[in-house]
């Protein structure tokens, strides 16, 4: 003699299994964030850290368009796990107008 689940058990276990999948799509999102956001917060950093009697003024061009590229792919993956506002990001992380000036800018 065999048995086999009620059909509801076996929904639920086909739902359980969308739901690891989805579960780990957004751990990956998640994590994805995590890492554009320490990439934000070092090139912030290190324009931060440019000193005018120390560098020229082309390693802080070099380092704006570093930031501005870093925080143009972090509101991108924001935008992926589907965070619209970038206000709280932009006061959070303190990003500076001028980076925010060049954000989705090609550059020659």
């Amino acid at each position: 003699m065999s048995l086999r689940p009620p059909q509801s058990f076996r929904q639920s276990q086909q739902a359980n299994g969308f739901n690891v999948l989805e579960y780990g799509l957004m751990s990956e999102r998640a994590n994805s964030l995590g890492r554009h956001g320490l990439k934000v917060e070092a090139a912030l950093a290190a324009l931060r850290a440019w000193a005018v009697e120390r560098q020229t003024a082309e390693e802080r061009e070099r380092l704006l368009n570093e930031a501005s590229d870093a925080v143009w792919a972090f509101f991108v993956q924001r935008e992926s796990c589907g965070l619209r506002n970038n206000r709280d990001a932009i006061q959070r992380y303190g990003i500076p107008n001028e980076v925010l000036a060049r954000l989705g800018a090609i550059r020659k």
